[in-house]
């Protein structure tokens, strides 16, 4: 089983999740990790960094493990290539429900302090980012 656990355009409800994830997920649950979550305006997406707060998102379980190629894909992500030739970097971390109980590891992809400030990241002290426009 592949768990991923998504902070931004992968959530179910924002726009990559039908892509990407739809028909794919056979488990989808709240959740968060610890880390730093900003928001980059210039490309209406966010971005999180490790750190000790609460980053807020969703725990997704994969039947099959070749969908993580496909993530990689969008996140521009390359194992191969060193960190700051990525936009964002995966590796695992642990993830919690709601209750603070531990899900066990799944992959996240990071960017690098330097690419959030590079593209004028926003902080948000939430955790919780969305693409979502309110009316």
């Amino acid at each position: 089983m592949l768990k991923v656990f998504v902070y931004g355009t992968l959530k179910p409800g924002e726009r990559y999740y039908d892509r990407y994830c739809a028909g794919k997920v056979v488990e989808e649950k709240p959740a968060f990790t610890l880390g730093k979550i900003y928001h980059l305006p210039i490309f209406g997406y966010p971005a999180m960094i490790p750190g000790d707060g609460k980053v807020q998102g969703y725990l997704l379980s994969f039947a099959k493990s070749e969908f993580l190629q496909d993530l990689d894909g969008l996140e521009d992500y390359l194992p191969d290539r060193s960190p700051e030739q990525n936009l964002y970097n995966r590796q695992e971390v642990e993830i919690y429900d709601r209750e603070g109980t531990s899900q066990g590891l799944a992959w996240v992809y990071f960017m690098t302090q330097h690419q959030v400030n590079r593209f004028g990241g926003v902080a948000l002290p939430s955790g919780w980012w969305t693409g979502k426009i309110s009316s």
